[in-house]
């Protein structure tokens, strides 16, 4: 899912997301009811209207952002009290509010409230975030409510440790959500530590419902999230990367602002089909970052997208002919290659 955090994917028109090949868009709970309110998006007609993107819409919590973005807050049972990033106006953002928030927005699947501690945090702290979480997930379900066409989805916590995992995956699925994320990772404990958690996490969860790793990631940690069991996943890394020079390609990372570009015809990636590949140079796109023009983000935020999206598609195709094994091998083969040769 590309992330459109305040009601827009940075650079991007919204045909233009859709063209990548997104079906789905997330937005964010923590910033939308901060600025413009989600009051606001409510009586102007929902943030589908709002923002003009007709697709479905995920929206998460608003919890990570509270933890990453805030540095006052105070977390008791009832919920989370802190201060504005944006003008240092106090908010409180409990399991009720944030489904009150999602509702008015207008969310087609919708996350329950929880805390996500950073990595590393002792076993104490994780244990007691996770049962908190928990506890935060049923009185999400119940302020949810019944709400035919949308979805709620529980979040798994529990940090590294398997029995915790263990544990907020039953409780979860007590409750029961219509789908299941898999949260607290991609939080500072890097890949390794993340690809352990998904050999277990998510056969921890049913079977029959979709299974959401949140904020992941890299083309390689999404691969490898995808052979443990994960179906769906979001970052701000394309669309971020798009705006700093940085270029995902079936053969790695191309860093446009060195200067060995400057004098290349090529395109970023002969076999790929996005209008920055189709139409122009890496001599150009050089150039346009180096200036600081804005079609420079536009057009490599598009690339980036693009890209993620057919490597989703490449990994449907190969699940569904039964030969996602001989896929990732070749994904890994032409990755390591490297970028082509310059001229």
């Amino acid at each position: 899912m590309p992330v459109g955090t305040a009601a827009t994917v940075k650079a991007m028109l919204p045909e233009s997301v859709r063209a990548t090949g997104a079906d789905i868009l997330l937005g964010n709970t923590y910033h939308l009811m901060l600025r413009p309110t989600a009051e606001r998006i409510d009586r102007l007609g929902g943030l589908h209207r709002f923002m003009n993107w007709e697709r479905p819409i995920l929206t998460d919590s608003g919890g990570f952002q509270v933890m990453s973005l805030t540095d006052l807050r105070k977390l008791t049972e009832e919920g989370v009290e802190f201060r504005s990033h944006i003008d240092g106006s106090k908010h409180m953002l409990t399991p009720e509010r944030s489904m009150e928030i999602q509702r008015l927005l207008g969310s087609d699947i919708v996350m329950c409230f929880d805390e996500c501690p950073a990595l590393p945090a002792d076993r104490p702290r994780i244990e007691e975030s996770m049962r908190l979480s928990m506890r935060w997930a049923e009185r999400s379900r119940d302020a949810f409510g019944d709400r035919p066409g949308h979805a709620l989805f529980g979040i798994q916590q529990g940090g590294l440790e398997q029995d915790l995992r263990a544990e907020s995956a039953e409780a979860l699925r007590a409750i029961g959500f219509d789908g299941y994320a898999i949260g607290g990772l991609a939080v500072g404990e890097g890949q390794e530590a993340m690809f352990g958690v998904l050999d277990f996490a998510p056969d921890m969860l049913p079977q029959d419902r979709p299974r959401y790793l949140m904020g992941v990631g890299k083309p390689d940690d999404i691969v490898g999230a995808v052979k443990r069991g994960v179906d769906m996943m979001d970052c701000v890394l394309p669309s971020r990367s798009g705006r700093t020079g940085q270029v995902f390609t079936r053969r790695g990372v191309v860093n446009i602002k060195n200067a060995r570009h400057q004098d290349d015809p090529r395109p970023l990636d002969e076999h790929c089909t996005c209008p920055a590949c189709q139409n122009y140079s890496r001599a150009y796109l050089h150039h346009v970052f180096r200036a600081h023009e804005i079609i420079s983000s536009m057009l490599m935020t598009w690339h980036n997208l693009h890209y993620y999206q057919e490597l989703m598609q490449g990994m449907r195709d190969a699940i569904s002919a039964g030969c996602f094994a001989d896929w990732e091998a070749g994904f890994h083969a032409e990755r390591a290659q490297g970028d082509i040769e310059p001229l």
